[in-house]
């Protein structure tokens, strides 16, 4: 982590804090609005700086993360932690959001063999009403 930088392009900060594997991922949810700095939207060349609050929905999980530190280079999970601090009420949600999801995925069992031919039509019919 280098403390004589006082801002940092957005997207190089992202992907130093390993919330993105490239920069160009960065940029593209950054100019799909997936990432807010001080609730707007914001460019990839935006500069952060340390104190900046910001929100970053990556796939199901939605971080709300404090600026820490800057770091124009990409270390390790425990140096890219330390660049950002995110708040108590983003990791209850994360934690109460995937438990939603176990929950949901517990009551699917899937099917012990494949479909006979009785249930391959009726599985087929499914999708086409005249077909009965």
């Amino acid at each position: 982590m280098q403390t004589d930088l006082s801002t940092l392009r957005l997207d190089q900060w992202l992907w130093a804090a390993r919330f993105f594997k490239t920069r160009s991922l960065a940029k593209q949810a950054i100019e799909t609005g997936k990432v807010e700095v001080g609730g707007q939207r914001a460019k990839a060349s935006r500069a952060v700086r340390v104190g900046d609050a910001l929100r970053i929905v990556r796939g199901d999980e939605t971080f709300e993360v404090e600026v820490l530190g800057l770091s124009d280079r990409r270390g390790s999970a425990s140096v890219a932690q330390a660049l950002y601090a995110e708040s108590e009420a983003s990791k209850a949600r994360r934690v109460e959001a995937l438990a939603t999801l176990r929950a949901a995925r517990a009551g699917y069992q899937p099917p012990e063999s494949k479909p006979d031919k009785r249930a391959r039509r009726l599985i087929r019919a499914l999708g086409d009403i005249d077909a009965l």
